[in-house]
Order: C-alpha cells, then structure tokens, then sequence
C-alpha cells in the first residue's frame, strides 16, 4: 500500500530536468482574465509537467509592457493581441506559435456596448459621448472603434467628448455598466467570458455594434529561444483537448482548442491597420517596441 501511495504521489508531483534551470516565462495581460490566479497556477503547474522544466506566467498591465519585454528577451512566450501581432519591427523579434480556437473557429469579434437603459442604439449615437477603450495596443479594445472613426472622417478627440483607457477588458464592462462611460469597446471573448462567470455586470450592457471576425489573439514566441522548447509548447497547447485535464483546462477558459494557423488569418487587422494608418500619421505602424 506505501508503494502505491509513492508511485501516486510520484505520478502527481511536477518532474522537471533540472531545479537549477531557469523557468520558461510566458507573457500575459487582460487577454486572458488573469484575476483568476488559481486557474493560472494550475495552468503553469501542467505546462510545467508536459514540459519538463517551470513555466512562470508573467503578467502586466498592457500589452506594450509585454512585448517589451519579448523584445528585450525578458520572456520567451506570450499571448498578445492581433495587433501588436501585425505591426512591423526591425528587426523582427517574435513569430507565431499557436491561435485559440473559440466556438469552432480561431476568430473572435469586438463588441461595442452601451448601458442596458441607454437610449444609443448605433456607433454613431455615441458622438459627443464618454467613451473606454480597452488598451491603445487592442484590436477589439482600441483598433476596431478607431477604424469605425476613420470611415466617417473623425477622430477620437472630435468624435468623443472624453475617452479613457482601462488597460483590462473586463474593466471597460464594468465602467459602461456603472455607467462611469456611456459606451465601450471590448473583446467578445473577454464579455462573453464574463457573461458566465460575472453577469450582474454583463446584465447591465447591451452590444450595439459586432464587428466582423478577427484573427484570435494569438500566443507567439520571441526569436532566438531554443527550437526544441518552441516546438514542444506548441506540441503541448496543441494537445491539450486530446487529454482529460487538458481539456479540464480549456474548459475553463472556455476555449476549445489551440492549432496551426496561417499569418493570413490576421490579414483583416492589417488592412484595418494600415487604413487609419494612412488617415492619421500618429496611428503609424512603424515599429514602436
């Protein structure tokens, strides 16, 4: 009996190669909801075994902090957002590794929302507003809204009264339902994901406007980490839905899955990017990390 319990007690415990070996970091911000610390150490704990060496999430507040730090090699892995993805640095410093896949597809949506008793019904009723983006580095949170200006000639500082950022997508859910903004653009995921497990604040939102689909954010690695430990993190999200504590997981974070996508999936946000671009020289995409 004291056998089986060692052998169980070995099965359970993380094995690693080394303890001298530094951890592998792995980068995150309000992509993910990473108030939820529990989840995200169970998370490490299984990267950590299927690695064989620690994983260590690293969080910050934006994404630009993030992808500091990929390219002064602070970490090696991290999950960003679409549009610091696509936007051009010289030289190059990180590559795609592996996009979530979320309700069958690695696409996601920005949703504009309003108070559930406001009277605005339409993008354009919010002019002369108060209005929270989520991160200047967001798709869905910054970028979408910015292209929704562009297209009828304004700009944030003519089209808004006031705007302010969150730096946290479940953050601009909750100003526009305090009503502390009268509207807000955020990441479907991060609403929908709240929607679960925070409705009294979702309850209190209505989406207004759904953008088109967008490449899901996705997770890359900065150039020059060792090949072996890139290709088994890709190996090891990859798997994760054909194992019960993998899928345990991602049920969690109500994803589906991870896999192998082109770069073209992310070609909507360049062309959106490259439209404001060419409207207002300040939106430039030239390289800024």
């Amino acid at each position: 009996m004291r056998l089986l319990y060692l052998l169980l007690l070995f099965w359970i415990t993380p094995v690693y190669a080394t303890d001298t070996e530094p951890p592998i970091r792995f980068g995150l911000t309000a992509v993910v909801l990473t108030e939820n610390l529990r989840f995200l150490d169970q998370w490490s704990q299984y990267l950590g075994q299927k690695m064989g060496r620690k994983v260590a999430f690293v969080l910050r507040k934006s994404y630009r902090e993030v992808m500091d730090l990929l390219d002064s090699g602070g970490i090696e892995f991290a999950w960003i957002c679409g549009y610091p993805y696509v936007q051009r640095r010289k030289p190059e410093t990180l590559q795609l590794l592996t996009v979530p896949v979320y309700r069958g597809a690695p696409r996601y949506h920005s949703y504009i929302i309003v108070h559930h008793s406001s009277p605005y019904k339409r993008f354009s009723d919010l002019k002369g507003k108060i209005f929270a983006f989520s991160d200047p580095d967001s798709n869905s949170g910054f970028l979408y809204p910015l292209a929704l200006m562009t297209e009828r000639g304004e700009k944030p500082e003519t089209f808004f009264r006031q705007t302010f950022f969150t730096f946290n997508h479940a953050e601009t859910v909750q100003a526009v339902s305090e009503q502390v903004a009268d509207g807000g653009a955020v990441d479907s995921y991060i609403w929908e994901y709240l929607a679960v497990f925070r409705p009294d604040i979702t309850e209190r939102t209505r989406i207004i406007k759904k953008s088109p689909g967008f490449g899901f954010p996705p997770i890359v690695f900065r150039l020059g980490v060792n090949g072996n430990t890139v290709e088994l993190m890709k190996n090891t999200l990859e798997n994760m839905a054909d194992e019960s504590t993998g899928r345990m997981l991602l049920d969690q974070l109500k994803l589906d899955s991870f896999g192998q996508y082109s770069d073209a999936l992310f070609n909507e946000i360049r062309s959106m990017a490259n439209t404001v671009q060419r409207t207002d020289s300040k939106f430039s995409m030239l390289p800024t990390y």
